[in-house]
């Protein structure tokens, strides 16, 4: 059991002090001539200044060194032989066909969480502020004395296997496979693993997430705010050499200094790093007819200027209670104006017979897809009794309005393509029957 402690809520204006060093926080305003203990007070903004306050984000932060001190940049190579972060979305020719990868393999080598990223797909430019970016992360080892933050955009991180220390400049978080945490843009973070880890992330350019509106299901449904945990302030105070890794225009740069930059005492916002368990998703599915659309299980949601239209969406797929009379229960056939990928956190997607945790799919754009073949017959067939589907398993869906690349990692050089994919169709039969006409 977890001794960390955490903040409750989504968004909230939240205000943390390490206990160690009481009355860090200034009193009645922001920048005070001279801090409390001796302190720096430093502003992180993730909004322009003048957006309304519905969608205003910004922290204060109480330090013991400004975040300014630091050598200067110079370009980081990770420690790859082949993948690695990348935004080059016109390296080989565009895929439109139906792709599944298997498992991700872990590497045998030593690689932390910064080396073992590699970009699957994506779209857009971080340069304009518009985009999505999908990557696999593959570790073994912690970060030692090594930092990282995003000036891209936020990365919504899915740990499949092995839990996640993610020490931040607000506090700590532990997390689980099954559960979440978002890292907003600009916060510096620390991941340690304990073994083999691996997991997916989506990244988001130019907009942060938010819970999607609940509508006619009323004030209460799926990601409820108050499940939301943001870390406690926790700092540290020292000295040695530190890199700081900078994810600025899709490439990777690194300075040196000689201090922790976990060295935040105090902080008051509503901008902060976050986590979320999945198993707390109040689900929602039909009691009578139909396959309802998968947006009922959206968990967070990037939206883009038009509504009702995400850059990012992401979906869960949890077990649940599958009622429906005289229907088809899997997902229906699908053709989308939307992006759809895939991945399995435990068991198997109810719709793939064979999919594996670790592994992943893509439909991309106006893509065909739907049940494979033995789901299909099997559903077709199957007494509509009720019935618990998904027990043991956690899939989950990263879905955009983008259309996005795969890059040449994705396509080629991962070597995780699964080439047969298509056969998993290819057993659907003509079942027309000329004497109903």
């Amino acid at each position: 059991m977890s001794s960390l402690k955490y903040l409750t809520g989504f968004g909230n204006e939240f205000a943390s002090s390490d206990p160690r060093c009481p009355n860090a926080l200034p009193e009645g305003q922001n920048s005070p001539q001279t801090c409390p203990h001796g302190l720096y007070a430093e502003q992180l903004s993730g909004s322009a200044f003048t957006c309304p306050r519905t969608s205003n984000k910004r922290s204060w932060l109480y330090r013991i060194l400004p975040s300014a001190k630091h050598l200067p940049f110079k370009p980081y190579k990770q420690a790859v032989q082949k993948g690695g972060i990348m935004h080059n979305w016109d390296d080989i020719e565009p895929n439109p066909n139906q792709l599944r990868w298997n498992p991700f393999p872990i590497p045998d080598e030593e690689k932390d969480f910064v080396d073992g990223m590699s970009t699957v797909c994506g779209t857009g430019d971080a340069r304009t502020r518009n985009g999505v970016a999908i990557h696999v992360y593959a570790c073994n080892v912690g970060m030692k004395n090594k930092v990282m933050y995003n000036s891209d955009g936020d990365y919504l991180i899915v740990p499949q296997q092995g839990k996640l220390t993610v020490k931040t400049e607000f506090g700590i978080m532990e997390v689980e496979p099954n559960e979440i945490c978002v890292v907003q843009q600009g916060m510096r973070f620390h991941v340690n693993v304990e073994g083999p880890s691996r997991g997916y992330i989506l990244e988001i350019f130019g907009t942060h997430f938010v819970l999607p509106d609940l509508g006619p299901i009323g004030a209460n449904g799926l990601a409820n705010p108050r499940d939301f945990l943001t870390p406690v302030a926790c700092f540290e105070k020292v000295l040695g050499e530190f890199t700081i890794v900078s994810k600025f225009q899709g490439k990777l740069f690194a300075a040196q200094q000689d201090h922790s930059p976990f060295d935040v005492v105090a902080w008051h916002g509503n901008y902060a790093p976050y986590k979320y368990d999945l198993d707390k998703f109040m689900v929602i599915n039909a009691v009578r007819y139909d396959h309802p659309d998968p947006s009922i299980f959206t968990v967070l949601t990037a939206q883009t200027t038009r509504p009702g239209v995400a850059i990012a969406d992401f979906v869960i797929f949890p077990p649940r209670w599958s009622v429906h009379e005289h229907t088809f229960r899997p997902p229906y056939y699908h053709r989308n104006c939307m992006s759809e990928f895939m991945g399995v956190i435990k068991g198997s997607y109810e719709a793939k017979v064979g999919s594996k945790p670790g592994s992943a799919t893509l439909h991309s754009m106006m893509t065909p897809h739907g049940p494979d073949a033995a789901c299909f017959n099997a559903a077709s067939k199957a007494d509509l009794v009720p019935e618990f589907i998904g027990k043991g398993s956690q899939a989950f869906m990263f879905e955009s309005s983008f259309s996005m690349a795969v890059t040449k990692w994705g396509n080629e050089t991962c070597e995780c393509v699964d080439e047969e994919y298509y056969k998993c169709w290819q057993g659907l039969q003509d079942n027309f029957d000329e004497l109903t006409v």
